[in-house]
């Protein structure tokens, strides 16, 4: 076993907690700022890298900071340990309403492709790298840029994804998806990226310019919404510049809000 094994709990419905057991000396590596409370015993430390190779000299530690850089991640991961004799633990929460899934990386071949920021934490021994799409229009128009993270071991991994979570499993099969709904594929699916149609559905359609096509056989998982999808409808039903409320649709508009509180706006 390459990886620390490590027990754990998830908690919640639509937002989630996992808390993670550690025995004496077992370590977990997590995102910056994804820990959510700790038990004491546990010390922490922020360490460029994942830790995964331990005779990993200076110029692969610089490597590791320039994949995590290109994926637009902090180039510093968190390292919790257990210090004290007896099991001790420590939780992780998403930033954002949604599910945490729990993979088990000695079951579904040691490998798997994620979105940039699906990655959560994960067992001490787990290998965060970056993968670079195969075609240039995947990389132009995939939502998720030329890279993907590549999560390697044998341990547990935890990724986050938003809203409701779908596994869908191919066996020599395609798939069209919304670019910006894909969470993790493994290895044996391909990715692509294809025009959604003729000129006047890609404009009018809704649905995007681009869907990413899904090829092959394996697992992908989906999640029903996506972050820049949420971050969009709250920036656009955020009050203006001027404090002034959009009214949401409301045919009564800004006597909508008045007769809510908001009063008399000069």
């Amino acid at each position: 076993m390459k990886c620390h094994e490590i027990d754990y709990q998830i908690m919640g419905d639509d937002m989630q907690i996992v808390e993670v057991e550690l025995d004496r000396g077992e370590t977990v590596i997590a995102e910056a700022g994804a820990m959510n409370y700790m038990e004491d015993g546990i010390t922490f430390e922020a360490k460029m890298g994942d830790g995964s190779n331990p005779r990993e000299g200076v110029m692969g530690k610089l490597l590791s900071v320039g994949k995590r850089a290109l994926t637009g991640e902090s180039i510093f991961m968190t390292h919790f340990k257990n210090i004290h004799p007896e099991k001790r633990h420590v939780a992780f929460a998403a930033p954002y309403p949604g599910k945490i899934i729990p993979m088990d990386m000695a079951k579904i071949g040691g490998e798997i492709l994620c979105q940039k920021d699906a990655f959560l934490c994960a067992a001490l021994g787990t290998e965060i790298g970056i993968a670079f799409t195969k075609r240039l229009g995947a990389g132009f128009f995939g939502g998720e840029g030329f890279i993907l993270q590549r999560l390697r071991g044998d341990g547990m991994v935890f990724v986050q994804a938003g809203g409701t979570v779908i596994k869908k499993k191919l066996e020599n099969d395609t798939l069209r998806v919304d670019t910006g709904c894909i969470v993790a594929f493994t290895t044996g699916i391909d990715y692509d990226i294809e025009m959604a149609g003729g000129l006047k559905s890609m404009f009018f359609g809704g649905e995007g310019m681009f869907l990413a096509t899904l090829r092959g056989t394996g697992t992908v998982l989906l999640q029903s919404l996506p972050f820049s999808r949420l971050a969009d409808r709250i920036i656009a039903h955020a009050p203006s510049a001027g404090g002034q409320r959009k009214g949401e649709g409301s045919v009564l508009g800004k006597l909508g809000g008045m007769l809510d509180g908001d009063g008399f706006r000069l």
